[in-house]
């Protein structure tokens, strides 16, 4: 039996109105410019709230804390990182092939923005059960990500758990780099071995380990 996935669920919060989604779109860019100049430590809620031209009282509206900011910011990157995977697909042959190349080629966007890179994944390390709505989008959104490199819109149990395996692979791998303890090289082999999950997955493959 097949398990359908809505990787689009949101949270029940009503939708924001056009002007509070532009204010939430200021805040934002604010927190990702502050964190490509200097990392963690540089996004200071005053300041992004001074960036963002709007009051700090507003800005904890929005995100009650820098934590709850900065998942926020990740999940952002990722959703503009897919809108131009979408444009130019992987060209490989297989499932696996497609997605180890575009989560190479999400990488190595994230490695553009070391800073930036550091503060969103020490964010979602630090992030406590308050910041599990934030931490859910992330996750969906690099599900999103993953399934459409696959080309599966309705996946199976064993596919979403292989799914599962390769995002934590992949978030991993980007703590260990970004913490000195992994070479790009190193990491597009752990990246390339997690995804061929993806064939013990595949219809064929299960009829062939039944013989």
């Amino acid at each position: 039996m097949e398990a359908k996935v809505d990787i689009g669920a949101r949270s029940a919060t009503p939708p924001l109105t056009e002007r509070q989604e532009a204010r939430r779109r200021r805040i934002l860019h604010a927190s990702a410019q502050l964190a490509s100049r200097g990392g963690f430590d540089a996004v200071q809620m005053r300041e992004v709230a001074e960036s963002s031209q709007v009051a700090l009282g507003t800005l904890y509206r929005y995100f009650p804390s820098k934590v709850h900011l900065l998942v926020a910011t990740m999940q952002d990157q990722l959703e503009h990182m897919h809108g131009t995977l979408r444009k130019k697909p992987p060209a490989g042959e297989t499932a696996s092939e497609r997605v180890a190349e575009t989560l190479m080629r999400a990488f190595r966007a994230l490695q553009r923005e070391p800073h930036l890179a550091d503060a969103m994944v020490r964010a979602l390390t630090f992030a406590d059960r308050s910041v599990s709505p934030e931490v859910d989008q992330v996750s969906r959104q690099t599900t999103a990500i993953i399934l459409d490199a696959m080309g599966l819109t309705d996946p199976t149990s064993a596919q979403l758990s292989a799914v599962r395996v390769i995002e934590h692979t992949w978030h991993s791998a980007l703590i260990t780099w970004l913490s000195g303890r992994a070479s790009i090289a190193q990491v597009k082999i752990d990246i390339e071995t997690v995804c061929r999950l993806i064939d013990l997955t595949e219809p064929d493959a299960k009829q062939e380990r039944k013989k």
